[in-house]
């Protein structure tokens, strides 16, 4: 049993819709009209009324356009961060040209609010770039205080809301570009990055008019006639499954399944006297991360190999410090988070 944070297990009626015959996405009417359900879809899930699109590749490709697309050469970025993702961020911006300032937190932190604060009166910052919830360490940011002041300076916000999207609710006022993906809390196959996208950031990509096709949100805002390239036709009747379940189960009920799913994790993993990374006001209801300093890896190999219970580890520094359980979408279930904690208690008495 796979209970990552990502990707997650599809369900048989999302596997059921991929399996049909599929229209040419290049020629045939159904298939605009499904992309342009799909859009809708969504739209009610990032509960926006701004444009929505869904890009033809993995969700990295959604934070990589998303700079690519708004910051020129030379433009001041104001990254803020407290992990992995909010640090890569700035790696973006630089590949781009962009001057990148991070406003950075340790990982156990919360995002520096005040640091922000003293940045955006110092600088001319253009862009703003933040994480909703940094699956490496389970972690659920607050961003909306950010957002806020970001607003105040009139400034473009960038949020990578992968991870959480579909499993809480997103603040979605004052987001410019706020980023999702297929295969999280939506429980279909990776393939697809789906982004929420301001008429400012439109007006902000127009004027900054990238070269790329690839990493352009651009070619995605009249798709009526014809897609930048061929789209992944599978993938799209798939997420469209994925969000009629989600719409049809209710996000309220989606959200609360959530919450009562990770706080029944959490629960047992105190039980098994196993310590949260980061504490549990923080923790994300998508993903727990257990801290395991030395030993994740090693217990992560015999669940796989002993329990077919599969989990992922930390990354980059805490690579071997820290197991994560991922239960969203399909996987946020009391009975396979038990069948998980069982398997983690006895690799833990062992």
């Amino acid at each position: 049993m796979q209970m990552t944070p990502g990707p997650t297990a599809v369900p048989p009626r999302v596997r059921d819709r991929m399996s049909d015959p599929m229209p040419n996405p290049d020629v045939e009417q159904s298939f605009f009209d499904t992309y342009d359900e799909v859009c809708e879809k969504l739209k009610r899930v990032y509960d926006t009324d701004d444009d929505v699109i869904v890009m033809g590749g993995e969700g990295i490709l959604g934070l990589e356009s998303a700079i690519a697309s708004t910051v020129a050469p030379g433009d001041e970025v104001l990254c803020v961060s407290n992990g992995l993702y909010g640090d890569g961020f700035a790696d973006f911006v630089e590949d781009y040209g962009g001057e990148a300032t991070v406003v950075g937190a340790d990982y156990t932190d919360p995002l520096d609010v005040a640091g922000v604060e003293a940045a955006l009166a110092e600088g001319d910052y253009k862009v703003a770039t933040m994480v909703h919830c940094e699956t490496p360490t389970g972690t659920l940011n607050d961003v909306a205080p950010v957002l806020e002041l970001c607003h105040d300076h009139d400034v473009l916000t960038v949020v990578d809301a992968v991870s959480s999207l579909g499993g809480t609710p997103v603040p979605s006022e004052h987001i410019d570009v706020n980023l999702g993906a297929s295969q999280k809390a939506f429980s279909s196959p990776p393939g697809l990055t789906t982004v929420a996208v301001s008429d400012r950031a439109w007006d902000v990509a127009e004027e900054r008019d990238p070269r790329s096709l690839y990493t352009n949100l651009l070619p995605w805002r009249d798709t009526s006639e014809q897609f930048p390239y061929t789209h992944l036709v599978a993938n799209v009747a798939a997420l469209d499954e994925s969000l009629s379940m989600l719409l049809d189960e209710g996000l309220d009920v989606a959200y609360d399944r959530h919450e009562t799913v990770a706080a029944h994790c959490r629960k047992r993993g105190e039980e098994l006297g196993l310590d949260l990374y980061p504490d549990a006001e923080r923790s994300s209801p998508t993903v727990t991360a257990f801290h395991l300093p030395g030993e994740a890896k090693a217990v992560q190999s015999e669940l796989e190999e002993e329990h077919d219970v599969v989990l992922s580890t930390g990354l980059g520094d805490l690579a071997n410090d820290v197991l994560r359980v991922g239960h969203m979408g399909y996987n946020a279930q009391v009975e396979k988070v038990d069948r998980v904690m069982d398997a983690l208690d006895t690799v833990c008495s062992e």
